[in-house]
């Protein structure tokens, strides 16, 4: 092997990006679209949101904390990833903040059911991202 082959052997020795983080990016972007959509509307399979002003307008910046930080995931770098991790911890955080402000009604088991099951889904990836940094560079 030659000095420049070695050289690029030795900065290449971290491991591919997991498919699973492809695939939580592709989620993380999916679910941040429909969270957008859902801001405007306020209305999602069933669940709802109130249908005041301020809660468009949080609903659609979470969203698209979700859907830039899958963005970011997509770039492979370490800091890119991190503010994923950031975004999340926002888009759960924004959630309970509006469960607690009533924003994000919870007057009956479907709606609370959707809204743990989603809010679950966001700190599991934060969580998951965070534990694999080390696969980005």
């Amino acid at each position: 092997m030659t000095n420049t082959e070695t050289n690029l052997n030795e900065t290449n020795t971290k491991p591919a990006i997991p498919f699973s983080i492809k695939i939580i990016a592709g989620l993380m972007i999916l679910f941040g679209l429909a969270e957008v959509v859902t801001g405007f509307t306020h209305y999602f399979f069933g669940l709802t949101t109130s249908k005041v002003t301020i809660s468009t307008y949080i609903g659609v910046m979470l969203g698209g904390c979700y859907f830039v930080g899958g963005l970011l995931l997509l770039t492979k770098k370490k800091w890119a990833a991190f503010i994923a991790v950031v975004l999340l911890c926002i888009d759960v955080t924004g959630r309970l903040g509006m469960v607690i402000t009533d924003l994000y009604p919870v007057n009956t088991f479907f709606q609370i059911t959707g809204i743990t099951i989603g809010t679950l889904i966001a700190a599991f990836f934060a969580v998951y991202v965070g534990l694999k940094l080390k696969y980005f560079k």
